[in-house]
């Protein structure tokens, strides 16, 4: 299976203009297709691994916050459920940073896939023996936390290694073009296991859903077993892993461009992030389509992010900044309509342009990150970008708890309007990023 042949599926090639902006020119017209990066067999087994994890955690989107949400009708404990997992991963992911500099990347991602297999599985029988319930409110929140927490840990641990050793596998040039296609593999699932966690929650019970995501976690484990083992930057003097967490912050504050990117990264993850953890306030309280209702909605921004994932990975390597811009105030925009609207089909259309803003900003950052970063601060400089992951947590529960007392229209709009007040400031006054190629 090694040598895994996907080049007869791809449609035929297109050509792009490949750019380097460090060899001041523009790089010459090349044959590299919209799927080029799919060639690699090595990239292959990745993206195998990554269909099964992303598909697990868009169902777990889904299944977790309409659980919640069923059994308590609380936006507060929306908000707390976030904290367990995302604060746990926001220090978790300093360390998977100084082991995926340290430790073959391989090795993380199999041992952090099983881990997550053996989390989601204890969940389904707690669910199926009715340990999670509504029966039982208190304990299905407590255990749903302990739980949260240690999936929390560990994709604190993984996501570093799996975004860092994408470099490891494709070419320099293919970097934008291996982004854009995990990110595409990604908003396919949005577009369909949201719409099949609905459908199967209702059918069939949560503990059903729980059952998939740890199948398929031992899917992603399988396929990680066939990716090389990708060398690791070996060190001078070996140090200590709290003096290489500082070493990673001190490289990406002293480098101007990492700085910028991520800060502005970060920044709009906090502003646009927590409509996802509240989504089922809106399917319930305010557009009032349930759970299949909710599944549809997620679906609909995966259209809008398929899109934009098909479109940046066909293009060349220019106007990256720009573009990073665009899709940050793109999706502010849409975030503003889609929280005051009270309309099922606008809802949609607004949700459409939310999933290609969010896709855009996603593919963007991390790419522009992995080109300009070096080798020797990859994973570490990575874990900060993941960072988003656990500083989410901290504008979900402030959203979660606002929401109590001005309503999800504004919890939700007032960060989406601060997120376009600022990505116009940042276009206007920061002629770095706008320049970024």
């Amino acid at each position: 299976m090694r040598g895994m042949n996907l080049r007869r599926l791809l449609p035929t090639r297109t050509e792009v203009v490949l750019a380097d902006p460090e060899s001041g020119g523009d790089g010459g017209w090349q044959n590299v297709h919209t799927f080029s990066s799919l060639g690699v067999p090595s990239f292959q087994w990745f993206y195998g691994s990554m269909i099964g994890q992303m598909a697990a955690m868009q169902i777990e989107m889904v299944a977790r916050g309409i659980l919640v949400y069923d059994i308590t009708g609380s936006g507060t404990i929306l908000g707390v459920m976030a904290l367990a997992q995302s604060l746990p991963m926001l220090f978790s992911s300093f360390m998977g940073g100084v082991m995926a500099d340290r430790i073959p990347k391989k090795q993380i991602m199999i041992l952090g896939m099983a881990s997550n297999a053996v989390i989601a599985g204890a969940i389904a029988v707690a669910i199926a023996m009715g340990f999670v319930g509504s029966g039982n409110p208190t304990l299905a929140v407590w255990i749903l936390v302990v739980a949260g927490a240690f999936k929390g840990i560990v994709q604190g641990v993984i996501l570093p290694a799996r975004q860092s050793i994408i470099p490891e596998l494709v070419s320099r040039e293919q970097i934008m073009n291996a982004m854009a296609l995990n990110n595409l593999g990604m908003n396919v699932l949005r577009f369909t296991a949201p719409a099949l966690a609905g459908y199967a929650i209702v059918g069939w019970g949560y503990q059903s859903v729980y059952f998939i995501m740890t199948a398929l976690f031992v899917i992603a484990s399988l396929f990680a077993l066939g990716l090389p083992e990708t060398p690791v930057v070996r060190q001078a003097q070996p140090t200590r892993a709290i003096s290489d967490v500082a070493g990673g912050f001190q490289y990406a504050l002293r480098e101007p461009t990492i700085a910028l990117i991520l800060v502005f990264t970060l920044f709009v993850v906090l502003c646009s992030m927590p409509y996802m953890m509240l989504l089922p306030i809106f399917t319930e309280d305010i557009l009032k389509v349930g759970a299949a209702g909710m599944g549809i909605l997620v679906s609909v921004s995966g259209i809008g992010a398929i899109v934009c994932s098909l479109v940046l990975a066909s293009l060349p390597n220019k106007h990256r900044g720009t573009m990073l811009l665009v899709s940050s105030l793109v999706l502010g925009i849409a975030l503003v309509v889609f929280a005051f609207s009270t309309n099922w089909l606008l809802s949609l259309a607004a949700m459409a342009f939310v999933g290609l803003g969010q896709a855009g900003r996603q593919t963007l950052s991390s790419t522009l990150l992995q080109h300009y970063v070096e080798d020797a601060y990859r994973g570490r400089v990575m874990a900060i970008y993941m960072m988003e992951f656990g500083l989410t947590s901290v504008s979900v529960f402030v959203a979660g708890v606002a929401t109590d007392y001005i309503g999800i229209e504004w919890s939700i709009g007032s960060l989406a309007m601060l997120l376009v007040v600022v990505t116009i400031g940042v276009w206007t006054l920061s002629p770095r990023l706008r320049a970024l190629q």
